[in-house]
């Protein structure tokens, strides 16, 4: 039986050039960056890589690329999430051949499935996928949530390895804790890194958290204190990360600031480029002298 996966599984940003063009070069940085700082994975095309807004041939290409690039180092994840069952299953299919260890999905977002409908369609994807696959629990932006009772019968399905969540809603995440203990392989790992501290002493493997694109290290770090159990030195690093939280994701009005904020962090630290692909763009300058400035404060640049 394999083991679960554990710590901090960034979800990348996806370095963009323009619209549909890679910064291939800022994927690289970004990928070495994010290794370099400890990682325990990789994890692309979720909602943090602006998954469903790109084109699916750019999709491939950022697959192939980030493999080729990780070459075997660590985990990488893939987000499998679409409208259609039938595009799902190519890209899984594209991500065992590139090279890709787990495909990662959430429910469909355009008609909301009821959880009978989301249990056999589950059943249905799990039949045709290639790698252990992590449900996605998502339902600010799905408008459905994976029920506990649903996640209770995917124990039943081997190709399911776990649950990433992402609802915040930490009485839900406590009973994932004890659905999973039934099954030793899986992992529940958490999405908001605000949560992810407490989501670790209560028994989750580790958090997906889009700040760790900035600053692996400390991301790891907290992750490592927590699983530790060692109290106070997870509470100053989780005191590091909610600044950098509340630094970086509260500049701008709209809820793509926190996208839009790591992105630009990521261009200021010289890693790769901040094009943001449709419907969002970029910070203009007035942003980006405010995220510049709370960098310096940070200690991330000088």
């Amino acid at each position: 039986m394999s083991q679960p996966l554990s710590g901090i599984i960034p979800p990348l940003v996806t370095p963009l050039r323009d619209r549909d063009t890679l910064d291939c070069a800022g994927l690289e940085r970004l990928i070495e960056h994010l290794i370099g700082g400890g990682v325990s994975g990789l994890f692309i095309l979720g909602t943090t890589g602006e998954g469903p807004s790109l084109s699916y041939r750019l999709r491939r290409e950022l697959i192939e690329r980030t493999c080729k690039q990780t070459a075997g180092r660590v985990p990488v994840l893939v987000g499998i999430t679409d409208t259609s069952f039938t595009e799902s299953v190519n890209l899984a299919r594209h991500s065992v051949e590139a090279g890709a260890t787990h495909v990662v999905t959430a429910p469909p977002y355009y008609f909301p499935a009821a959880p009978p409908e989301l249990q056999e369609y589950i059943q249905d994807l799990v039949a045709e996928m290639p790698l252990p696959m992590f449900l996605y629990n998502m339902p600010g932006l799905t408008k459905v949530s994976f029920e506990i009772d649903l996640v209770r019968r995917a124990l039943d399905m081997t190709g399911i390895c776990g649950v990433k969540d992402s609802s915040c809603d930490m009485i839900y995440f406590h009973r994932l804790i004890e659905v999973a203990k039934q099954r030793a392989d899986w992992s529940v790992l958490v999405g908001p890194e605000e949560l992810t501290a407490e989501a670790v002493l209560l028994g989750g493997h580790g958090g997906i958290n889009g700040g760790a694109n900035l600053h692996p290290k400390l991301y790891v770090e907290m992750y490592q204190a927590a699983a530790a159990q060692d109290l106070q030195r997870t509470r100053e690093l989780h005191a590091k990360v909610m600044q950098l939280a509340g630094s970086i994701y509260t500049v701008g009005r709209h809820k793509s600031a926190i996208i839009k904020g790591i992105k630009c962090g990521l261009s200021l630290l010289g890693i790769c480029e901040d094009h943001m692909a449709e419907p969002f763009h970029r910070f203009r300058e007035p942003e980006r002298a405010i995220i510049r400035e709370r960098l310096v404060n940070l200690g991330l640049i000088a």
